[in-house]
């Protein structure tokens, strides 16, 4: 069997160190490092080399940024390590008999210029939303709760957003379509806004925040009501999480409560949603925002900011553009 061995440099993002509290660039480190490219002809093995082009900047990556006494859903980062996450890439070199040269791939990655791949893996569901239907998005500028709004409004709900920042809750109405929307940082009683937004009450709370306005929300949810959970992004820096008031309303208005993981949803939906998805983004139906950094160097920079709402949109990370 033939080969052919190079050696190239390779930069990366590595985690020095577990965090504790609040994560800090300095948490980080861009190392050069190489990487070899052994690309054996007539191989039978199923390897990919990748070029990454896109990173993303997810809220989740924060917990793998700390160690768990207990396990989680997804392992912890190593440190000293790349770390991983989302990604666009193109395939550089393929012995996959699915992937050849120039193909353009999704899934898991490392932060870093090239990786080596041995094998790849790549609302309606509990929200349920009806005509008629109230409700809210908390982070509702965010990746996902832009998306989410939009989709509400598609199926014919009422539909308010939180945010944080004027100019977000400018973005929810002017461009994402958002019945009413509000900036959380200026009102002093989340209960009261809430009773102003949704006088009749909130049939379907899409959970991104936790804490405080979890807490606002269960006493004005209406009955039988809906909360999927997809994150909470209030607790992800807090050394001990805060706890949650009002949870006998799950009980006495018989609130269907329920998290949410993508992963779970890939087999089944991926395409499902892609049929769905397409004809609104090619019609204008359906819009959405990025906030977009230039090189790897900005990357520890562009997660941290997802922290204290830097970002405007879905946030990413330009490795190369092809």
């Amino acid at each position: 069997m033939a080969s052919v061995v190079q050696e190239v440099r390779n930069k990366q993002v590595v985690l020095k160190n577990y965090v504790v509290g609040f994560p800090k660039e300095s948490d980080m480190e861009i190392r050069d490092s190489k990487i070899t490219l052994k690309l054996l002809e007539d191989s039978n093995d199923s390897s990919i080399l990748l070029k990454n082009l896109y990173l993303s900047c997810d809220p989740y990556m924060r917990g793998r940024m700390s160690t768990h006494d207990r396990p989680s859903y997804v392992d912890s980062f190593i440190p000293g390590s790349p770390i991983t996450g989302y990604g666009v890439s193109k395939v550089i070199e393929s012995t996959h008999p699915n992937y050849k040269t120039g193909d353009l791939v999704w899934g898991l990655t490392g932060w870093e210029e090239l990786a080596w791949f041995d094998s790849l893996w790549w609302v309606y569901e509990l929200g349920l939303p009806k005509k008629g239907d109230r409700v809210f998005v908390s982070a509702a500028s965010g990746a996902v709760g832009q998306l989410v709004g939009q989709f509400a409004k598609l199926a014919g709900c009422y539909v308010v957003g939180s945010a944080g920042s004027q100019e977000k809750v400018d973005l929810l109405k002017n461009k994402f379509g958002f019945d009413e929307a509000f900036n959380y940082k200026e009102e002093d009683d989340l209960d009261a806004t809430l009773r102003r937004y949704f006088p009749e009450g909130i049939d379907i709370y899409f959970e991104n925040v936790g804490g405080k306005m979890l807490e606002a929300v269960l006493p004005n949810m209406r009955l039988h009501g809906r909360i999927p959970v997809c994150g909470m992004i209030s607790q992800y820096n807090l050394v001990e999480p805060e706890g949650v008031h009002n949870l006998f309303n799950l009980v006495s208005k018989r609130i269907r409560m329920e998290g949410l993981l993508a992963f779970d949803y890939y087999p089944h939906l991926y395409h499902k949603y892609m049929e769905m998805i397409l004809p609104h983004l090619k019609e204008g139906t359906i819009s959405y925002v990025e906030d977009i950094v230039e090189g790897l160097e900005s990357a520890p920079a562009a997660l941290i900011g997802l922290f204290s709402g830097k970002n405007v949109g879905k946030q990413l990370v330009v490795v190369a553009r092809e």
